[in-house]
This record gives structure tokens, sequence and C-alpha cells, in this order.
């Protein structure tokens, strides 16, 4: 099945995306069942990108998925939330003036991958070829090829053979680059 019949992305029954006309695709995407995407504003997701069921891309606010990047399952991605520290209190119901809005745009790199069950916050930048690991927060931008457990770095990818692998592929004839739901 592909629910949306967007050209080289692959959705499914239960996916559900609302503001499709504000979301810029790339090729080979795959978006899980389960997946909600509330694009308010423009939304750039690059190719080869796979968001995992369960995951949510929400907040109104922008957001860029770089090439080769993977969402893992349960992700929330927020580009707007409610700060409860200060004045502000209540939720959607209410007047915005009476809520403490942070609302900033997220990027997300080209080879980056955002483990299971993570929460990114308004504002973040994951630099190119970074890792999250599962259940983190992430609250302020990670530098490239790091890998890390919420905002702590606990190593280096190895993007030396990162790109060498990928110029593999790129010499790779496009119909053995993809996997099987694009055949």
């Amino acid at each position: 099945m592909d629910k949306y019949k967007i050209p080289h992305v692959k959705t499914f029954e239960y996916t559900k995306i609302i503001g499709l006309e504000n979301i810029d695709f790339g090729k080979y995407i795959i978006i899980d069942d389960f997946v909600l995407i509330y694009a308010k504003e423009k939304i750039k997701i690059g190719n080869y990108v796979h968001i995992a069921n369960f995951s949510s891309i929400t907040g109104g606010n922008k957001l860029t998925i770089g090439n080769y990047a993977a969402i893992s399952q349960g992700c929330k991605i927020l580009t707007a939330t409610d700060d409860f520290k200060e004045w502000g209190f209540g939720n959607s119901t209410i007047s915005n003036k009476f809520r403490n809005i942070t609302s900033s745009s997220i990027k997300i790199g080209d080879y980056c991958i955002v483990g299971a069950n993570s929460v990114v916050l308004p504002g973040v930048s994951i630099g190119e070829g970074a890792t999250v690991g599962a259940n983190s927060v992430i609250t302020k931008d990670l530098e490239p090829w790091g890998i890390y457990i919420g905002n702590k770095k606990v190593g280096t990818r190895n993007k030396e053979e990162v790109l060498k692998n990928y110029e593999e592929f790129l010499d790779t004839p496009e119909n053995e680059r993809v996997g099987s739901l694009f055949q």
C-alpha cells in the first residue's frame, strides 16, 4: 500500500501527514505506519530517509532532515513546546498570550541517526553524521560525527569509513542501492 502516492516515497495505511503541501520530499523515503507529521511550516526531507513507526513531527516550525538520515521508532521531533517554568500555563485550548511557547526550527544533518524513543527539542541542530542513542532528550546542538547519549558526547563515528562506504554506494547502479520496498 502507498497511502499518499508521493513519488519515490513509501507510506502506509496508518501513516498520517497533515500539511502535505508544506513538505518537500526527496527520493527513496519510507514513512512507516503510525507516524504523524504535522507540517504547518516548511519541512524538507532528504533522499534515502526512514522515519520509523510511532514517531511524530509536530510543533509548527520548520524542519530539515538531511540525506541518509534515520528517525528511529517512537521519536518525537518538536519544533515548538510550552515552557511552564516561568509564567506560562495551559495548553493549545487557550490563547497563546497566556502560554510561554518556545518555537524554533530544527536541522538534522546528512547521515544522522536519531535513536529510538528520543526527543529533539526546538532550535536544535544535529550535525552531519551525528548519532543519538535511544531514549535521549536533545536540548542543544550536537557536533558533526559525534555519538551522543542525551547531550553528552560519548564517542566519534568513523567519518572516513562512512564516506568511503557512501562512495561505493554511489558507484552502485541505482536499482541495487535501494531497499526491497522500492524494487
